[in-house]
């Protein structure tokens, strides 16, 4: 099953474990919906076929949602019914940190094995390097972010670009340095708002375009809220706005995302074959790991600072004047 938000490379994950279910003398069942579904009892058997051809497309062949039935203690003994009725006596849970909650629930109430798959394109996932959908999405604001450039060039604007991140600023920070942005603002990092500010200030001396890249749920608000606060300190700027939005969950996986999600929907049968409960699957400096579930839901994953150094050291503007010295890693 999948839950939770669509991710590029979902379906390469289905096709992996089902095959590889098949393949291990398994039975293997499709749940449509997440857990609206399963509470619904909407269940098929698939074979082999049932996966062929769907591994180039974005999105998720078993549909996704996202379910507030779920969350009540009725709606999972309803859920629980309806494996019992399939005689499925283990799941594989494609998603993200709110979908292994709700596996983790399930599997200590009801005592069913659940293995975990992190596919959401945030990267945010305690305990994996990568997340399902991540490079493809990384890759979607890239060209998105250079046809902006070609934009704000020609027009001498400031552009405040917003990427798509949950709480997280990893598609922020990562995109930012791959389109060369000036400024990136993520939620990992205080005063963004300032930095952007001092920023601006300096850049009014120079009157260039600018990509100013702003990660989703900052504390001091979205792209727009801040684009608004800055508008009448720098009224010589042509400031503009671009969210990103959906784009970014959707089109074809990159390789990398369907090679990541086909090994790790092969590891999670082993997983299970292997008589593992409660562990989600992940990727960590390209080795196969099993992590249990209630740490990636309570473990923070944090973004290298080497990274926001690099950001700042090679940007036009560059680091503040008493972080001069950066080690780059």
């Amino acid at each position: 099953m999948t839950s939770g938000g669509d991710a590029p490379g979902m379906n390469a994950a289905i096709r992996s474990v089902t095959r590889a279910g098949i393949n291990n003398d398994l039975e293997v069942y499709g749940i449509r919906r997440g857990y609206e579904g399963m509470i619904d009892g909407d269940i098929f058997r698939m074979n082999s076929e049932s996966v062929s051809g769907i591994i180039q497309k974005g999105g998720t062949f078993l549909l996704t949602a996202r379910s507030k039935r779920f969350r009540e203690k009725e709606g999972r003994d309803d859920a629980y019914r309806q494996l019992m009725n399939f005689g499925i006596d283990a799941v594989v849970v494609i998603g993200g940190d709110g979908s292994f909650t709700g596996a983790n629930i399930m599997s200590m109430e009801y005592d069913v094995p659940f293995i975990g798959l992190p596919g959401t394109i945030d990267n945010d996932l305690y305990g994996t390097d990568y997340t399902i959908g991540y490079d493809t999405a990384l890759n979607t604001v890239v060209e998105a972010v250079d046809k902006i450039r070609d934009t704000a060039s020609s027009h001498n604007r400031i552009f405040f670009v917003e990427v798509m991140g949950h709480e997280a600023g990893f598609l922020a920070i990562n995109s930012g340095i791959a389109c060369g942005a000036e400024i990136i603002m993520i939620p990992e990092e205080k005063n963004q708002i300032e930095k952007a500010r001092t920023f601006l200030a300096e850049r009014a001396r120079k009157n260039k375009s600018s990509i100013i890249l702003v990660a989703e749920n900052l504390p001091e608000g979205n792209a727009m809220q801040i684009a608004e606060t800055l508008k009448p300190e720098f009224p010589q700027f042509d400031m503009r706005v671009s969210i990103l939005g959906h784009i970014q969950r959707g089109g074809s996986p990159s390789a990398k995302d369907r090679i990541i999600a086909s090994r790790m929907g092969a590891a999670a049968i082993e997983a299970l074959l292997d008589n593992q409960k409660s562990v989600m699957i992940g990727v960590v400096n390209d080795i196969i790991v099993q992590v249990p579930l209630n740490k990636t839901i309570k473990l923070h994953k944090g973004i290298d600072q080497a990274l926001i150094s690099l950001a700042e050291g090679i940007s036009t503007f560059g680091p503040p004047e008493e972080n001069k010295k950066y080690v780059y890693s």
